[in-house]
Formats: C-alpha cells, sequence, structure tokens
C-alpha cells in the first residue's frame, strides 16, 4: 500500500513539474525598484507577422513567496495540456505575489468583508507592479491586443475584477473566481470586459455574496457576463471551474469590439 502511494505521490509531483518545466523563470523590476519572480508560456511556434493572446493568471494568497514556483499551482497544467498549447496557442504569464502582501491590498486584511472593498481604491503596489510587467510584455511580444485576458481565484479572483475595473480597455475578458469587488466600481468596466464569474456556494473564505452580488450589478449595466454558482462547494471553486470542457474555450473565443 505504501509503494502504491508513493507512486500515486510521484507521478502528481512529476507531472507537476513538466507542466512547469514549459513556462520560463524570469524576474521583473518595476520603476519604483520592485521585484517579482514570474513565469511566462510562449506559444511552441512564434510565426513571424502573427500576433498571439495573451492570459495573465492572478494566484490566491496560499501561493504568496518568493521561490517563484508556488503560484503554479493551480492552473498552470491547463495552459502546457498538449492540446491546449496547439489549439491556444498563447503569451500565459504567473506573477507571484510577495509573502507579505496581497494583490489589491499593501497587506492581507484580518478580515474579507464588504467594507473592505473601496470605491475608489489607490492601486496596491503588488499590482502596480504586475501591470507594468504585464505592459513591458505586450509592448515586446506579438501580441494581440483584442485578446488579452485574466483570470484569477480567491485573492486573485479579486485581483481579476480590480485590474478589469482599473484597465478596461485593456481586458477583452475576466475570469475571477471565488473574488470580489465594490460593485460600485464595475461600471468602468461594463460594456468593455467580458465577464465569467465563478463560486462555490459553501465558500466559508470568501462569500458566495461576493460574486453574486457582482454579477446582480454587471447585469443592471447591460455587461455581458455569465455566473457560475457551484452547490455545496467550499472555497476551492477554482478546480470545478477549471474542469469544465468550455473553460478554455470561452476564454480565447474572446474579443474586444
Amino acid at each position: 500500500m505504501k509503494n502504491i502511494l508513493f507512486f500515486i505521490l510521484l507521478s502528481v509531483i512529476s507531472t507537476v513539474v513538466m507542466a512547469q518545466s514549459k513556462f520560463e523563470k524570469q524576474e521583473f523590476t518595476s520603476s519604483s525598484g520592485a521585484k517579482m519572480g514570474y513565469q511566462i508560456l510562449k506559444p511552441a511556434e512564434i510565426k513571424s507577422g502573427k500576433k498571439y493572446p495573451l492570459v495573465l493568471f492572478m494566484h490566491g494568497a496560499g501561493e504568496r513567496g518568493s521561490d517563484n514556483e508556488a503560484q503554479m499551482t493551480h492552473g498552470s497544467r491547463m495552459f502546457t495540456n498538449p492540446v491546449n498549447m496547439e489549439k491556444y496557442p498563447s503569451f500565459v504569464i504567473f506573477p507571484q505575489c510577495p509573502a507579505d502582501m496581497y494583490w489589491s491590498f499593501e497587506k492581507r486584511p484580518d478580515k474579507i468583508s464588504a467594507d473592505r472593498f473601496e470605491s475608489n481604491p489607490t492601486i496596491a503596489s503588488p499590482l502596480a507592479t504586475v501591470k507594468e510587467l504585464l505592459d513591458l510584455h505586450i509592448e515586446n511580444l506579438p501580441v494581440d491586443k483584442n485578446r488579452i485576458y485574466v483570470i484569477g481565484l480567491s485573492m486573485g479572483g479579486m485581483a481579476t475584477f480590480d485590474l478589469a475595473c482599473r484597465f478596461p480597455d485593456v481586458f477583452a475578458a475576466a475570469v475571477p473566481i471565488c473574488g470580489g469587488i465594490n460593485t460600485e466600481r464595475l461600471s468602468s468596466a461594463a460594456g468593455k470586459v467580458k465577464f465569467r464569474i465563478f463560486h462555490g456556494d459553501a465558500d466559508p473564505v470568501v462569500t458566495v455574496d461576493f460574486s453574486r452580488n457582482a454579477y446582480t450589478a454587471l447585469r443592471k449595466l447591460n455587461a455581458q457576463v455569465e455566473y457560475i454558482e457551484f452547490p455545496a462547494v467550499g472555497h476551492d471553486s477554482w478546480t470545478p471551474a477549471f474542469n469544465r470542457d468550455d473553460f478554455m474555450q470561452w476564454i480565447y473565443k474572446q474579443k474586444k469590439k
């Protein structure tokens, strides 16, 4: 029995390592001197004169740090799947938030409640660094500027909402998973960014009301939005979200008008 468990564990570790090996480790230094590790996946073949989509993936609080590896825990294997790489050749960026910071706040709040989301917040320094990193790659890589996407889970789901509202002219689509935002901010993104929101109705960490309220607000603004709620699913709603047959297909078919 122990041997079987060992080989199962070894197989899982090998799969993660293989997925990460297709990404390149890089370090970015912002204009303010802040350093941020990130990993980037490039199309298997970059053809001259062709432009490619770009996906920005924002990880959760549990993957913060400085090892430039933990942020790959959730989601990276979707993009390194050989079938997906062939069907959806694109640039994919996984930045890593420093351990003592939080994407949309300077530090992790003691409690994530609705009143923590301000209606006009100053951009947090980690998110400002991510935006500089994103801009650098948009400028220097053959990126299709009509097909730039942001995906995030938990802390990264909040950052996904945040980025879409701050920079609605950049992103064609946003996929916040178990995230949240002050719904007053969504008016800046409605009509410009397409949203697909996921949440588990039994989430004990980030209340499902955040996503429900965001969906309701976006509907009132006549935004293009879809909301998918998973019954009896807790905080890891990214697992059923990633396992949907159309998860990748929906993202890559979105384009700026």
